[in-house]
């Protein structure tokens, strides 16, 4: 296994370089917190011009749970990124699974989704995560989930 990156927090550049996401479908802002092959903290900042909330819903904006749940997906592919120092390199992680879903409350334009991410099978081909999604420290949604890393496709 290569030596992990010695980052424990990363910025919107940095995430460009491990995620093929872009806008608008990148869903995270910064990763910090980040302890390789444990977990680490997303953080999203929920904005009104987001191009969902023009249909969900117009009257009263609300973030997609399963916007949430690609968010805390793409938090854990940062935490494999940096565990695995795959920063630029040929590597991408897919998500694969999603266990035990369960949204608690809404999230709206203003909120700052903090997406904290834990490993529960770290390492190898296929990786296993329990997420957590909070705004001002109340629950708004948990699920597990997996992800595996393939090769990135060939130009």
């Amino acid at each position: 296994m290569t030596e992990p990156a010695p980052y424990s927090s990363v910025d919107l550049s940095l995430i460009k370089q491990i995620l093929p996401h872009r806008y608008p479908f990148l869903m995270i802002d910064k990763v910090r917190d980040i302890v390789p092959f444990e977990g680490g903290v997303g953080i999203k900042m929920v904005t009104s011009n987001e191009p969902h909330f023009q249909g969900h819903f117009p009257e009263e904006p609300v973030m997609p749970g399963v916007l949430i749940v690609e968010a805390m997906a793409q938090t854990a592919a940062i935490v494999v990124g940096v565990s695995t120092n795959i920063i630029g390199g040929d590597m991408l992680t897919y998500f694969m699974g999603i266990d035990s879903c369960k949204f608690r409350r809404k999230v709206v334009p203003g909120d700052i989704l903090e997406l904290n991410v834990k490993c529960l099978r770290p390492g190898g081909k296929v990786w296993k995560f329990r997420g957590e999604a909070t705004v001002d420290g109340e629950l708004a949604a948990e699920a597990e989930f997996m992800a595996m890393m393939a090769p990135k496709p060939k130009a």
